[in-house]
């Protein structure tokens, strides 16, 4: 027994210290992985402009609009085609107990079963012109579709880089705030060098403090804007993106001769506005064609007999017939006459809208062009703006630090470098939403 004793203390030992042993890896396989955070999207532009086609619910109604009217051109080029049915009926009607005929004269015998093809056409001029408005309004309907496309591309423009502008303002305001920070340090150490008074500290830490406030408001100030960019892009909450565009990489403006040979070729508001008077003038001739006769033809083919069988007493039932019908209208009160004069009115409101369009279309193009014109000049103008004011600060700092100049000077110096730094990617926003505006009349987005 004391062998088999100290075998059984032996193997429980060997257990524990297995099981020791064990622990930590069996505790490091159930503990769960910490999960790394998905890196950023790189949005560009054009995956932006991508994105919020699919999620934007006006577009989306303009595409849905594009093909209900499509569908609705195929259908009126479907009702010029001729059209297959096939009929079955069993008719039981009342005898009149004489050789077995019927009460009904319309009706042939007792028991009739009908079972046949129809092949049926109608051809009025009134179809014709019915199609030829469907596919009318079906283009204006596609240009319609494109007007709500660049008006899209505007608002993404737009709200791209101006959370692009936030980035870059949001980095000034941190830069101006360090600034601040040196130079409250600065002037205490002046101070305690016995330089200058301190009333220079108190300059420096008001300074300092409204640099901070600034650099709060400018936080807040990005954080919106990719909020609302992150609304147009996204179909679901996400805010881990960064911007792939830079900002400054701006492109050339193009020629105004260029911009009216586009915008006079793809305009969509002008074709929008042609193919809405073609319709109603199409209009005018299918209410016209009421005056005129309409023509069906129908054939027939199939079994109109006493049984429902192909042959009866070895008498094929299978037949067939057809039938020409001519309609002439004659009176109805005036009923056509009144949708003559409605679409004639439409017609006529629908070209007054086309010349407005061609009008406006003038205007809108120079003011425009005017527009991205002298956000470009400006934008040079700026950019100068902007390094000057950093020049300046730095001499200023200079001389401030030599005993040449005052703290009013250098909260100045810096005022300026901050504001001349804002206006400078204000006007670079500026200057791609006048680009995007551009695309609206012309189709064309102008990219680096």
């Amino acid at each position: 027994m004391y062998p088999l004793h100290r075998h059984f203390r032996g193997s429980r030992r060997c257990l524990i210290l297995a099981l020791v042993l064990t622990a930590p890896l069996a505790a490091q396989q159930n503990t769960p992985a910490t999960p790394t955070p998905a890196s950023p999207i790189r949005l560009t532009l054009e995956d932006a402009l991508q994105r919020a086609r699919r999620n934007s619910v006006t577009y989306q109604a303009a595409v849905t609009d594009a093909g209900i009217a499509h569908e609705d051109k195929k259908q009126a080029i479907a009702g010029l085609l001729p059209s297959v049915n096939y009929n079955n009926s069993a008719i039981y009607t009342d005898s009149n107990g004489v050789n077995g005929n019927v009460k009904f004269i319309a009706n042939n015998a007792v028991h009739e079963y009908i079972s046949q093809g129809n092949v049926h056409e109608a051809l009025d001029v009134a179809g014709f012109a019915e199609a030829r408005r469907a596919s009318a309004t079906a283009a204006a309907v596609r240009a319609r579709q494109e007007i709500a496309a660049r008006g899209l591309v505007v608002t993404v423009v737009q709200s791209y880089y101006t959370a692009a502008a936030a980035e870059k303002k949001l980095e000034a305001a941190q830069k101006a705030a360090d600034e601040g920070e040196r130079f409250l340090k600065l002037t205490q150490d002046l101070e305690h060098g016995g330089e200058v008074a301190h009333s220079d500290v108190i300059k420096g830490e008001l300074q300092v403090n409204e640099r901070r406030r600034q650099l709060q408001e400018a936080k807040l100030t990005l954080l919106n804007a990719r909020l609302d960019l992150a609304v147009l892009v996204f179909p679901e909450f996400n805010d881990t993106f960064e911007l792939a565009e830079d900002l400054h990489a701006n492109p050339s403006l193009p020629t105004l001769p260029e911009v009216e040979t586009r915008a006079s070729r793809e305009n969509p508001d002008i074709r929008a506005a042609l193919e809405a008077a073609n319709a109603a003038a199409h209009g005018v001739a299918a209410a016209r064609a009421a005056y005129l006769p309409s023509l069906g033809l129908d054939y027939f083919y199939g079994i109109d007999a006493t049984r429902f069988a192909t042959r009866t007493d070895g008498i094929s039932n299978l037949g067939s017939s057809a039938v020409v019908t001519l309609n002439i209208p004659v009176w109805n009160w005036g009923a056509t006459q009144s949708k003559v004069k409605q679409a004639e009115l439409r017609r006529d409101q629908a070209k007054r809208e086309l010349s407005l369009v061609q009008r406006k279309l003038l205007a809108e193009l120079k003011s425009l062009y005017s527009e991205a014109q002298t956000a470009a000049e400006e934008l040079s103008n700026l950019q100068r703006s902007a390094e000057l004011g950093t020049e300046s600060l730095r001499l200023v700092l200079l001389r401030y630090k030599n005993g040449e100049s005052t703290v009013l000077e250098v909260v100045d110096a810096q005022n300026v470098a901050f504001s001349s730094d804002a206006a400078f990617q204000d006007g670079a926003v500026r200057y791609r939403v006048a680009l995007a505006n551009l695309q609206t009349l012309t189709g064309v987005l102008t990219t680096p």
